[in-house]
């Protein structure tokens, strides 16, 4: 289902990582095909009705302001292709490229922006996962395109140049004039700092559904958002890679 990583050569990966560290993002189009990016999505809007019969609710109260916006977490547990998304040899090597290669996958989630859905608190990623100041980038997002991703149909927003805060006192309080929206065509991946202020964006349109997929990787000595160990079944686990297993922290890795 994924494009063969020859597509995506390594000259395109090190301009990516530079554009990281000069703008605090990057989109690297071409990393799925269309058709790849449409069969993904259909396979996330039957992971989402997957993880409500688990129990798990896809409306997440006091994150979105309603409930066309679907969330859908513990992704790697639900179906392999997620699984092989955050892992891909693309992302593998901006995030290696970013953060070193001894990352962790924090977590791995989703949000299908329905119409009608709203945006979430504006935010910065890193700002919630450890404390200022804020001097180097120590997590980022790999977000997986499955659709077309453009301003009316809830395109993620950014403050440009945000990642270069260092702590909560740079933030201005006019944050919501600065937000510029990301545009991306289906296949994509929006590589983005940790650092980067955004929040969801606001889907207008009448029957446009918006897929998005949220990779999140740290540098090992940030505690994770997800407790995989706990959230993988004993089944998916055994399908993990040494390296897997380490990223996800399933083994002891050095003194922990």
């Amino acid at each position: 289902m994924v494009v063969p990583t020859s597509l995506i050569d390594d000259r395109t990966v090190a301009e990516a990582v530079a554009t990281i560290a000069t703008d605090g993002f990057a989109v690297v189009p071409g990393v799925l095909d269309a058709p790849a990016a449409a069969g993904v999505f259909q396979t996330l809007v039957a992971a989402a009705d997957e993880s409500e019969r688990r129990g798990m609710a896809t409306y997440a109260e006091g994150l979105d302001p309603n409930s066309a916006n679907v969330r859908v977490w513990n992704l790697i547990d639900l179906h392999p292709v997620f699984a092989e998304l955050v892992a891909h040899p693309v992302a593998d090597a901006i995030v290696a490229g970013v953060l070193g290669p001894d990352y962790i996958i924090s977590n791995f989630t989703a949000n299908i922006a329905r119409p009608g859905s709203g945006s979430m608190k504006i935010h910065s990623d890193q700002s919630l996962v450890m404390p200022e100041p804020w001097l180097g980038a120590h997590c980022m997002n790999i977000i997986w395109c499955l659709t077309d991703v453009r301003p009316e149909n809830g395109a993620t927003l950014h403050v440009p140049g945000s990642h270069r805060w260092t702590g909560a006192a740079e933030v201005p309080d006019d944050l919501a004039e600065h937000l510029v929206p990301f545009s991306a065509p289906a296949g994509s991946i929006v590589a983005m700092e940790g650092r980067v202020w955004h929040t969801s964006g606001r889907n207008v349109t009448a029957d446009e559904e918006r897929g998005l997929l949220f990779g999140f990787y740290c540098q090992p000595f940030v505690r994770p958002q997800w407790n995989h160990s706990v959230g993988l079944s004993p089944a998916v686990q055994a399908t993990m890679s040494p390296v897997m297993r380490t990223r996800l922290g399933l083994d002891a890795w050095q003194n922990v």
